[in-house]
């Protein structure tokens, strides 16, 4: 898509239908809160911890048979997350960057930096009938890469900063939340013996190949339906243990 087709606003569109409603799971509404913090962010990561749901997740809904119109959606989405990336690098590309200036390891100011490489850059692939010789330039595979190196800089840096306005406006009541809960995920963990722990890395193991194994493979209907059943049927009754995958979804890897 380029820049002249970009989608002004998101496009609507039907939400992947579920078998069954579940509080925590990928319900209408978060599908289209995802799709909007998608727009915002540019990144899938950044989109599921808005919404509180894991990439994997994500991952698993997009290849529903019944997911055309959520795909459409998460491509324009990913358009328009993109392009705000490039605007905020295209004015850190003429308004500089200001950078902290130390002296023997104290801060005495600080200095606005300009990157007159990454402006001509930019100017070059979002204006190429203007600044390439009259006439478009497609990218060489030099400017592809480098221009997909700059993309994930951007991202990386626009998530951090992200992370770092959310941490400033989150309240104490919520981080106290965060740290009781890591507590009980320490406590829970350093009372396993040996053979448990043991077990516990293994399965942790293999949870992250089954992960990357679903992510390239076809979406399976039938054994999500057994996975539904074999969570109600280990989860359920044991309300301590449900606690406990929940804490684990939030502080494992």
């Amino acid at each position: 898509m380029t820049d002249q087709t970009l989608p002004a606003v998101l496009p609507a569109f039907d939400p992947v239908p579920r078998a069954k409603h579940r509080s925590n799971g990928w319900t209408a509404q978060v599908q289209r809160d995802f799709i909007e913090a998608l727009a915002e962010t540019g990144s899938v990561k950044a989109a599921c911890r808005r919404v509180g749901r894991a990439d994997h997740g994500a991952y698993m809904l997009r290849r529903h048979p019944e997911a055309a119109a959520f795909r459409a959606a998460w491509d324009a989405a990913l358009d328009i997350g993109m392009r705000r990336i490039e605007d905020v690098a295209m004015d850190r590309a003429l308004n500089g960057v200001e950078v902290p200036v130390y002296s023997y390891g104290k801060l005495v100011g600080t200095r606005t930096v300009y990157n007159d490489r990454l402006l001509m850059f930019m100017l070059r692939n979002r204006a190429p009938d203007r600044f390439t010789g009259g006439k478009p330039k497609a990218l060489s595979a030099t400017d592809a890469a480098e221009l997909k190196r700059l993309k994930a800089q951007w991202r990386e840096e626009w998530e951090r900063e992200a992370a770092i306005r959310a941490a400033a406006e989150y309240d104490e009541t919520g981080a106290a939340t965060v740290e009781y809960l890591a507590e009980l995920h320490r406590r829970w963990f350093t009372t396993l013996g040996p053979q448990a722990r043991a077990a516990y890395a293994a399965f942790r193991e293999a949870e992250t190949a089954d992960r990357m194994a679903r992510h390239s493979g076809p979406w399976d209907e039938a054994d999500h339906a057994l996975a539904q059943e074999d969570y109600a049927r280990w989860f359920t009754p044991d309300k301590r243990a449900k606690v406990w995958q929940i804490i684990d979804m939030v502080f494992g890897d």
